[in-house]
């Protein structure tokens, strides 16, 4: 079932999302995706989520309190409380929405929505970006009656909730899809290499220490051929500026770029950390990547996320304590000095994107009101990315990523 194929039925969804970009982008893509079917959604999430931008104008939200759970147990009693403050007024907002399921992206203002979709006996999915499922995804998995992960294979997830995994991939914003249908932008021994450096939303430090330094060290033939566009931390910004200018290699920097869509299409190379909305948007999209995971992400979620982009040959991984200049340049040379070589890491990344995430999600989460799972992509025994059990699109998914390079 497809955004343009009439359901014949209008439904109510609620959608739970954390107060993060990566949380709300998918949840906002499925919001999108219901609406354009005729449903109806409202979103559930915390004070920081209701801030995030590209909430679409129909979409509702309602900010409910979540307790976090962190490594202190003196702290457990009032997070417990929140959740319980958050279950209950869920429960009040179902009694008026009626809706015919409930949907979780993860993070803690998730958690008081499903619990009481479990309470109020309502369908309920799980949608993970990561390839680790998530805390409170994993607190979830027992109780909830589907599970959408945007990987084949995905660490923490128990073998005996494998038959509730179906493979969607992870929703990306409706102007960064559209790029799928632009070719590579042209890239020959002559034309200028345009690279894109982003940390996320706050930019990382690391990348402004080292970045500047490693591209100074490619040699001047390419070099010389540089742009740069790098997002940085208002207060590394102008110790970064001074870096390129010694350096002599264009850059353009900010701390917030808008039209940061059009600034992926125009770029050859993306150097930047590896969350779960910047390697959907990279393989959307097809981009050639240099990905330094995060460090202190929960679970080394982040360097989880690189594993099947790397293996296609569509990135390469740098460990944070081995990103140094020298590396960061040979790993540039080995991608970059031959045009052909960056074009087919292109083409590697562009066939590990999953662009009917959106679709596939909603045909799940239709499914749960009743209507029929016309092709959702259903995991296997031990989610390792087997298909089974298939109909329509989906059957033909992964044939119909592939391109010619």
């Amino acid at each position: 079932m497809s955004s343009d194929t009439p359901t014949g039925a209008s439904r109510h969804f609620v959608l739970a999302a954390g107060g993060t970009g990566g949380h709300l982008i998918p949840a906002f893509a499925l919001a999108a995706e219901l609406h354009a079917r005729g449903h109806h959604a409202a979103l559930i999430t915390d004070e920081r989520g209701a801030a995030i931008p590209g909430k679409p104008d129909f979409l509702t939200a309602h900010v409910l309190p979540a307790g976090r759970f962190g490594k202190n147990p003196l702290g457990w009693p009032s997070g417990i409380r929140a959740v319980l403050q958050g279950r209950a007024m869920a429960l009040r907002l179902f009694d008026a929405f009626e809706p015919s399921a409930i949907v979780g992206f993860g993070g803690y203002p998730a958690l008081p929505a499903l619990l009481a979709a479990t309470s109020a006996k309502l369908p309920s999915v799980v949608h993970e970006q990561n390839a680790v499922l998530g805390r409170v995804n994993r607190l979830l998995a027992g109780p909830v009656d589907a599970i959408a992960t945007s990987y084949g294979a995905v660490d923490r997830l128990k073998p005996k909730h494998a038959g509730k995994v179906h493979l969607t991939g992870n929703p990306v914003r409706a102007d960064v899809l559209a790029l799928r249908k632009k070719d590579f932008p042209a890239f020959s021994d002559e034309s200028l290499l345009r690279i894109l450096v982003t940390g996320g939303s706050q930019g990382a430090r690391v990348l402004s220490e080292v970045v500047p330094d490693g591209l100074a060290m490619l040699p001047p033939a390419l070099r010389q051929r540089l742009q740069v566009t790098q997002q940085c931390r208002a207060e590394d910004l102008e110790a970064v500026r001074a870096r390129y200018a010694s350096h002599d290699i264009p850059a353009e920097l900010g701390t917030y770029f808008e039209d940061m869509h059009e600034r992926l299409a125009d770029a050859h190379l993306f150097i930047g950390r590896a969350g779960a909305s910047t390697i959907a948007e990279l393989t959307a999209v097809g981009r050639p990547a240099i990905l330094v995971p995060l460090p202190i992400a929960t679970d080394d979620h982040q360097a989880a996320n690189t594993r099947e982009m790397v293996k296609a040959g569509g990135a390469r991984m740098i460990r944070q304590e081995a990103f140094q200049p020298k590396e960061l340049a040979k790993q540039i040379q080995a991608m970059a000095m031959n045009p052909a070589s960056l074009a087919n890491a292109a083409h590697c990344a562009f066939n590990c994107g999953r662009p009917d995430a959106a679709k596939d999600l909603a045909d799940l989460v239709e499914s749960m009101s009743g209507l029929d799972l016309m092709d959702v992509i259903r995991v296997g025994e031990g989610a390792t990315g087997a298909v089974s059990g298939v109909k329509g699109r989906a059957t033909a998914a992964g044939a119909g990523r592939d391109r010619a390079a």
